[in-house]
């Protein structure tokens, strides 16, 4: 059986956490900046630290400081440990009431403008104590940042699958057709998806989920991005749309939004609504904060 160390030969987490910033800022100065204390504190707690390990853990020089090679392995498991005891703390917190303090809560572009004024609104007044830090990205990278612990909840479009990552859903949004107002489909009085065959469907850029679920709901091949055209935002789609470029697929979300609003489209529903994608809540599989995510959940969903 490995013998344990004495706890006096433990680092504090205040010494483990000088050594992270000083690696993600590069120098003493910044990294002193960063977490609050002198530059002279910061340095002396790094020697302090490298006292109780018995090992050189950073090169200095007057360009900077770059750690060794013992000094990347303390600092990538000081990063578990932190994260760890930063777990420890909030869910100690929220024994005694949920969603109090700062929440970090993601949302993809296509959800982001359109759902998050009515939920903070929302959030808000249910949980005053509630501070939320947002962020917008696309779906994969919410997913790292939820497995990195940087994020504590993503709003994204589902079906999603990820492994160590588990969701639920808020509510189903409808796919609507935005067409030219000349367009042949502007005028059809029963619309399906089989219309679309041989129409040139414009799409958002690789990378975006909506992407995806459009081919999906309207059985498309992957090659049927009009002639690869790829846009960034919803509502470079709706403009493209109107010069003539093609058609494509809106989510009732943001047409309610008014994305398409001012612009010389028309926007039809199919006969049958075409459920494209459900918006939902996702988080890290046992997490310290996965019951406050599916609180969140509920909230929004009533």
């Amino acid at each position: 059986m490995e013998e344990r160390l004495p706890s006096s030969s433990w680092p504090t987490l205040r010494q483990l956490q000088f050594l992270a910033a000083l690696d993600a800022h590069g120098s003493f100065v910044r990294a002193a900046e960063a977490v609050g204390v002198t530059q002279p504190t910061l340095s002396a707690g790094v020697k302090e630290l490298e006292a109780v390990l018995g090992v050189t853990l950073v090169e200095r020089s007057r360009s900077g400081a770059v750690l060794t090679a013992a000094g990347r392995e303390a600092c990538d498991r000081a990063a578990g440990a932190l994260a760890q005891v930063e777990d420890l703390v909030r869910a100690v917190r929220q024994a005694g009431a949920p969603l109090q303090g700062t929440f970090r809560l993601g949302a993809i572009p296509t959800i982001a403008p359109f759902l998050l004024p009515r939920a903070l609104k929302l959030l808000r007044a249910r949980f005053p104590r509630l501070h939320l830090v947002l962020r917008e990205d696309v779906s994969a990278r919410l997913v790292e940042g939820l497995r990195a612990r940087t994020l504590d909840a993503a709003l994204i479009a589902l079906p999603y699958e990820a492994s160590g990552i588990e969701t639920e859903a808020i509510a189903d949004d409808e796919f609507l057709l935005v067409c030219p107002k000349d367009h042949k489909l502007a005028k059809k009085t029963a619309l399906a998806p089989g219309d679309l065959e041989g129409e040139d469907v414009l799409l958002l850029e690789d990378g975006h989920c909506l992407r995806d679920h459009a081919l999906q709901v309207c059985k498309l091949p992957q090659s049927r991005a009009a002639a690869e055209v790829g846009a960034t935002s919803l509502h470079t789609l709706v403009q493209m749309v109107a010069g003539g470029m093609g058609v494509t697929l809106l989510p009732k979300l943001a047409a309610d939004g008014g994305v398409a609003r001012g612009a010389a489209v028309e926007t039809r529903r199919f006969q049958r609504p075409m459920m494209g994608r459900s918006i939902g809540i996702a988080w890290r599989a046992g997490g310290a904060r996965a019951e406050e995510a599916k609180l969140i959940a509920r909230t929004l969903r009533a």
